[in-house]
């Protein structure tokens, strides 16, 4: 089965058949290309609805993937970037492989073509300029011969006139050998021409055509053997990333069997226990009896421990029995969120107060490795002068030492804060059972000391202030039932060294060289409560003033 001696005569239509193979060739290339650009949209497409999904940094989603559920599906996440991932390497593998490659074979294949048919086109003008030849070395073989003849018809005819003189007659003669001679030798002429035709055109039809149409053939064959393999490496490029797509799905799969619904229970007690127990049974309060009520019950204590957060909860029933809702109440109030976090419950407090502490603690560590930088770098230029002035150092490693006091100095205030309230929270239950009007009017030692102990010395007010607070805000339900608080007792004086504005939430501003009264010393953290007025009172930095503890009449003398 061959081209050239099957369809020795359809040139014209190869042409057109392998001009079709190209077009097809071009068209799969088309439609590769196409399918890259697909996998790379949709590369992009997945890459983008990864990224919506992410979690925000420093934002309140970033803690909520805290949970196994969301760390699923932050795994799926990712794993969603890597499955991206392979669907651009498919567009990459199927440009380089398949697109680029036979944009190549398609140009060289035009040229190879144009080639061969060139060749072809240059053998039928070889061949149609003998049969040319041919055609005019016949024509004038028959003209001569028929010339030939008109010239011994002549001859004759003059030969046998017997008016003709002889010369007339030799003339005739010799035009007549003359033709017959021409004659002669186009019929030499013409059998020559005619052998030299069938010659080329055996070769042409035998030979140069076949020759042609062959390498046309395997030429074609080669496009669509090359079409097969472009189609197998199509499918290739699929298959080669199937194992690392089925590892992204088996992730995925992980990732779901990982999540542990126990696990987020118990992260959700984390988050938000409060570290108070629930409050106890409220009383029966007889009123038909009105009294049986004693001294005793309207006392400070009985007042602040007992009465009225029974008439809070108890006598309007609102059924708001949880002890820290009336801090968040009082913070609200007051404004801003303390810097203490004393208007969170105690376990709450507790995991803001040690986060606050690891946090100063990594700012400290930075700046000792900065100091240390910059003391290396000192001793080098030291050592080596002209590398550098090492008194330029001194401003800078100056700055550094003061900012890692003064965060040692803040991180001291928050571990203080600390300490307290993890030595307050074995005692919580109690401090519950109280604020909730349910606490043992038998223990007032518990009561005094829960009162007097400091919820926040910064921005902050302590457990008496809160009832103090308390006092005001609900003033106006209650002014029939319950008598103003007894102020603290004073324990000293003290002298204000320097000025201080006291804007945050708990401090009270004082001027250089004005005497106060102190009702609170400072307990470690850097801060003494001090009293104006019986209405004016707060915290100061203990470094701010000069206190004067009156020992003898500790709790005796008292600020009217």
């Amino acid at each position: 089965m061959s081209w050239g001696t099957e369809l020795w005569d359809q040139f014209d239509n190869l042409e057109k058949h392998t001009q079709w193979g190209i077009d097809i060739l071009e068209k799969y290339i088309k439609f590769v290309k196409e399918r890259t650009e697909i996998e790379l949209s949709y590369a992009k497409q997945l890459r983008n609805l990864a990224k919506k999904y992410q979690p925000k940094k420093n934002s309140k989603e970033e803690e909520e993937y805290r949970y196994t559920a969301c760390k699923a599906f932050l795994s799926t996440l990712n794993e969603m970037n890597d499955y991206a991932g392979q669907h651009e390497v498919i567009s990459e593998n199927m440009t380089s492989n398949i697109t680029v490659e036979l944009a190549r074979y398609v140009q060289e294949l035009k040229q190879e073509r144009k080639s061969y048919f060139h060749d072809g086109r240059k053998a039928q003008q070889h061949i149609e300029i003998c049969w040319k030849q041919l055609e005019s070395s016949k024509r004038r073989f028959e003209r001569d011969c028929k010339e030939a003849d008109r010239a011994q018809q002549y001859f004759e005819k003059m030969d046998a006139d017997i008016n003709v003189t002889k010369a007339d007659v030799e003339k005739a003669r010799q035009q007549a050998q003359v033709r017959h001679q021409m004659a002669e030798d186009s019929k030499a002429d013409y059998s020559s021409i005619l052998q030299k035709f069938n010659h080329e055109q055996h070769e042409y039809y035998h030979t140069h055509i076949p020759n042609i149409f062959q390498k046309i053939q395997e030429m074609e064959e080669r496009r669509i053997v090359r079409i097969g393999e472009s189609m197998k490496t199509y499918a290739e490029v699929d298959r080669q990333v199937i194992p690392i797509i089925g590892k992204c799905l088996d992730e995925i799969v992980k990732a779901a069997e990982s999540i542990d619904q126990k696990n987020d229970s118990q992260l959700v007690i984390e988050a938000y226990k409060s570290g108070f127990e629930p409050p106890g049974d409220i009383e029966f309060e007889d009123y038909t009896q009105p009294m049986k009520r004693t001294v005793s019950d309207n006392s400070l204590s009985n007042s602040r421990g007992e009465g009225k957060p029974e008439l809070k909860f108890g006598g309007k029933s609102k059924g708001k029995l949880w002890p820290f809702i009336k801090k968040n109440k009082l913070s609200l109030k007051l404004g801003a969120t303390p810097e203490d976090f004393s208007n969170l419950p105690p376990e709450q407090r507790r995991k803001k107060l040690q986060q606050k502490v690891d946090e100063l603690n990594k700012e400290i560590q930075k700046e000792m490795d900065q100091r240390d930088a910059i003391t290396k770098m000192k001793d080098v230029y030291l050592k080596n002068p002209q590398m550098g002035d090492p008194g330029s150092l001194d401003h800078k490693l100056t700055e550094v030492s003061q900012n890692i006091e003064k965060l040692r100095l803040e991180a001291q205030k928050f571990e203080a804060w600390l300490a307290e309230v993890e030595g307050r929270l074995p005692a919580r239950s109690e401090q519950a059972r109280r604020q909730s009007g349910m606490f043992d009017a038998q223990n007032p030692a518990t009561v005094n000391s829960c009162a007097q102990d400091r919820e926040s010395p910064d921005g902050s007010y302590t457990e008496e202030q809160s009832q103090e607070g308390e006092g005001k805000v609900l003033a106006t339900d209650f002014d029939d039932e319950f008598d103003e608080e007894e102020p603290l007792p004073a324990i000293g004086t003290c002298k204000a060294l320097y000025t201080f504005e006291g804007q945050n939430e708990g401090t009270i501003s004082v001027v250089e060289g004005e005497t106060l009264y102190v009702i609170e010393e400072d307990k470690g953290d850097g801060w003494t409560r001090i009293r104006r007025n019986e209405d004016e009172e707060g915290y100061v930095p203990t470094s701010y003033v000069e206190v004067y503890l009156d020992k003898n009449a500790k709790g005796a003398k008292t600020y009217i």
